[in-house]
């Protein structure tokens, strides 16, 4: 994969680097209208460095996929791919054929990060198995979860071959901060990396009174705020999801946000982190 030089990465435990800022595709697809625009936006995104993008076989049923793997083609080379499973597929044969229709929909021979979109019934055993079987097959370099918490985590890692998770995929924000008690740390700690899904909380976030001060006293908007709040952080990187070109670039010029102390002191008085164990957030 080749990581544009306009774009911030993080590393994964292999080494490889991935840009911190990605695109997220949940919603796409969704209506035909939107299509040009969307592929247009995804395109933009990879140009400006943004080059991680998410998507899943949930997504408008397969047409997420389809909807990337249009707006990729000629550019497979530049793209860092992540996609998931739904976990009623999350069998031993079940994930490899997810994986199978996964990647015909994109159009392409490997999904660089394939995740477990959440916990469900199938034993994680099973599932990391497949995992591992599609790693050795050439189809997944990594894999990871999404919606896992704490103990979930510290389950799978337990798991023979479970501690080769690259990620969790959770959701988390300004307004949902929940994580940063345990499940931050402890990633953290191990080395795993954290992608933040609707990061600006699919826009209403940026509302409040004290985000739209601070982007104003530093020449930003407010969701260039809430995005450089995160992607300031170890082991953080974030896939907002963007229909529109004029979205995709101002995410991009989050990454050009400074954060003083004092903004995160007014942040952290607006939003405070938490003191206590929190359920994990989902949508």
């Amino acid at each position: 994969m080749t990581v544009m030089e306009t774009s911030r990465t993080i590393v994964l435990p292999s080494g490889e680097q991935i840009p911190v800022l990605g695109q997220g595709t949940w919603h796409m697809a969704e209506n035909p209208l939107n299509r040009t625009n969307e592929i247009n936006a995804l395109r933009l995104g990879i140009d400006l460095g943004m080059s991680l993008i998410d998507t899943a076989e949930m997504y408008a049923d397969g047409g997420a996929e389809r909807l990337v793997g249009e707006a990729i083609k000629g550019r497979r080379d530049e793209v860092f791919l992540v996609s998931k499973v739904l976990p009623q597929n999350a069998t031993r044969h079940g994930t490899k054929a997810a994986c199978n229709r996964s990647l015909a929909r994109l159009g392409v021979h490997e999904i660089d990060l394939y995740l477990l979109h959440w916990r469900g019934l199938i034993p994680l055993e099973e599932t990391v198995d497949a995992f591992e079987t599609l790693v050795g097959e050439g189809k997944i370099p990594y894999w990871g979860v999404s919606n896992f918490d704490v103990g979930d985590m510290q389950e799978l890692v337990d798991l023979p071959d479970g501690a080769n998770v690259a990620a969790d995929q959770v959701l988390y924000n300004l307004a949902r901060r929940g994580i940063e008690f345990d499940l931050l740390p402890w990633c953290q700690r191990s080395g795993v990396l954290v992608m933040a899904y609707s990061p600006i909380e699919q826009g209403r976030v940026v509302r409040h009174v004290t985000l739209k001060s601070i982007a104003a006293r530093l020449g930003a908007t407010p969701a260039q705020v809430v995005l450089a709040w995160l992607l300031r952080q170890d082991e953080v990187c974030a896939i907002p999801q963007s229909g529109k070109p004029e979205h995709v670039r101002e995410n991009r010029g989050a990454l050009d946000v400074r954060l003083t102390p004092q903004d995160l002191a007014d942040l952290d008085e607006a939003f405070p982190p938490p003191d206590r164990k929190q359920p994990l957030a989902s949508h």
